[in-house]
């Protein structure tokens, strides 16, 4: 559908207007495909520069008449299958140009250059004019003036008249077309955007979590099991969701089970189910998860907390395909890809004799670190967000703001509750926020509010002999070294808390030696 506002702000328009109102003394209005009126000609305060048009528009019955103009016109069009030409008004010897606006084969409007007299006009015709517009109300004065003052158009001129009316309809085909096609390369690149910034229900645009949307693009596709390993609050069940609904296995079910929820023997039942009168309790036969996730994912979270007898279970699952329901004599079978997961160090656990090597190579064909968000301090502000809209959305609030300096004191703190801490933060802030409208530093929790405002004692650890300058540059390179650890090694934003520019900053970590970088290649 073409925005006809835009139309008529646009450069090229406005000028072929004034070309033809200054040579044919005509005004441009513009239809769409049903012959309803775009433009501004139908306003009562719109100022006309053709008087003739202004008056007929002043008339009792000028509109109805103009509206009957144009519905004859695009009769007349699509009968003759012409997409411009000459027409006649209801005024007799009054006339005016029309050009289809065609769109792909569809008439999306239609621009009229109305009105004009051909110069061939007698004085008959003439006061035909002038009759027939007192007939519908108009003063003798007024109807004498505007015939006076409507422009006489020779033949030769009509033929420019036309062409230019031509130009007007191809531009406004041409702009449309191009603002839909920028408009879909805008939604193209919101939507590659988006996929770039979340995977699944992921969010973050950090480089270690692009790293991740990219190994989960190869490895969705495969049957190959899962080990995802991360901090506690870092999102390991939403990887795993990530993978299924990326899967062949799509369309089948997703069970998730916490396996440091459930003691050894109640662990045994909810996996591999049970049959009836198996123990105490056990009044009918009961599907484990295992059987139940047939054909999907089954993601078993904390793993490592999972018994040695346990793992021997899990293990002949994953090499066999086969269980053994709890009181069962006859093995069963499930398809199930598996999806692992652990804060805890499996590798040290083996080592220990508490975890079995032969699982641990089972379940880790494919191994996914989810960084601390405290290693992904760039997305941040964008969970923030996101989190931001969820909970407001959800309240029926408007999206709220967040104050600089409270957007200051969250990136500062360490986050070692990860993105579940921080979510419940943000859902903390805008219950406390209220109706207003702008988040601001004091509503934060006392442990952000108060992370880092006790700056770390250095004094003692400088040495007091030598120069003033000497101590100081010790001073100083000590401050540079824990603010880079405090800040992730942003320079950006230590530079801001230190109250120097990027530039003096980057020159003082140089002279110090304080990149991380250039320690990690050696020089």
């Amino acid at each position: 559908m073409i925005n006809w506002d835009d139309i008529e702000q646009l450069h090229v328009i406005n000028k072929l207007e004034e070309v033809l109102q200054q040579w044919f003394g005509v005004e441009l209005f513009y239809t769409d495909g049903f012959g309803k009126i775009k433009s501004k000609h139908n306003h009562k305060d719109f100022e006309f520069e053709n008087q003739f048009f202004k008056v007929q528009m002043q008339l009792p019955a000028g509109p109805a008449i103009l509206d009957q103009t144009i519905e004859n016109v695009i009769d007349t069009f699509h009968k003759e299958k012409r997409t411009s030409g000459y027409f006649d008004s209801v005024f007799p010897h009054v006339r005016g140009v029309a050009s289809m606006i065609d769109i792909d084969g569809e008439t999306e409007g239609v621009v009229f250059a109305y009105p004009y007299m051909p110069d061939t006009a007698t004085k008959i015709e003439i006061e035909d004019i002038r009759s027939k517009l007192i007939e519908n109300g108009a003063s003798k004065e007024d109807a004498q003036l505007v015939v006076d003052k409507l422009k006489r158009t020779s033949n030769v001129d009509k033929g420019y008249l036309q062409e230019l009316v031509d130009i007007v309809a191809g531009e406004v085909a041409t702009f449309h077309t191009e603002i839909s096609k920028r408009e879909d390369r805008i939604q193209e690149l919101n939507s590659e955007l988006g996929d770039k910034y979340r995977y699944h229900m992921m969010v973050g645009k950090s480089k270690k979590m692009q790293q991740i949307y990219r190994l989960l693009e190869r490895v969705s596709a495969s049957d190959a099991s899962i080990m995802v390993q991360g901090a506690n609050g870092t999102g390991k069940e939403l990887v795993a969701k990530a993978i299924h609904y990326f899967s062949h296995r799509k369309d089948r079910v997703f069970l998730a089970v916490n396996c440091s929820a459930f003691n050894e023997n109640l662990l045994d039942s909810e996996l591999f189910g049970h049959v009836k009168g198996a123990f105490t309790g056990a009044i009918k036969d009961k599907k484990g998860l295992f059987e139940q996730a047939d054909g999907g994912t089954l993601f078993l979270d904390e793993i490592g907390d999972t018994s040695l007898a346990m793992q021997v279970k899990l293990l002949r699952v994953l090499q066999e395909g086969t269980f053994l329901p709890v009181g069962a004599t006859v093995p069963r079978k499930a398809n199930v890809r598996i999806i692992a997961a652990t804060n805890r160090n499996l590798k040290k656990m083996m080592a220990e004799g508490d975890f079995r090597e032969d699982l641990f190579f089972r379940i880790n064909v494919i191994n996914v670190d989810i960084p601390s968000l405290r290693d992904r301090a760039d997305d941040i502000p964008l969970l923030m967000e996101h989190f931001m809209k969820k909970r407001c959305d959800e309240s029926g609030q408007p999206v709220k703001i967040i104050a600089k300096r409270c957007m200051e004191k969250m990136l500062n703190y360490a986050w070692p509750g990860n993105v579940r801490e921080l979510e419940n933060e943000i859902e903390r802030l805008v219950v406390l926020a209220g109706p207003d409208k702008t988040i601001h530093h004091d509503l934060l929790s006392p442990r952000i509010l108060e992370y880092g405002a006790q700056s770390p004692v250095v004094g003692s650890g400088i040495n007091t002999g030598g120069t003033l300058k000497a101590a100081l540059e010790e001073l100083e390179s000590i401050m540079i070294r824990e603010g880079l650890k405090r800040c992730n090694f942003n320079k950006s934003r230590l530079a801001k808390e230190l109250g120097v520019s990027r530039a003096s900053l980057i020159m003082k970590v140089d002279k110090y030696g304080l990149d991380k970088r250039k320690q990690a290649v050696g020089e």
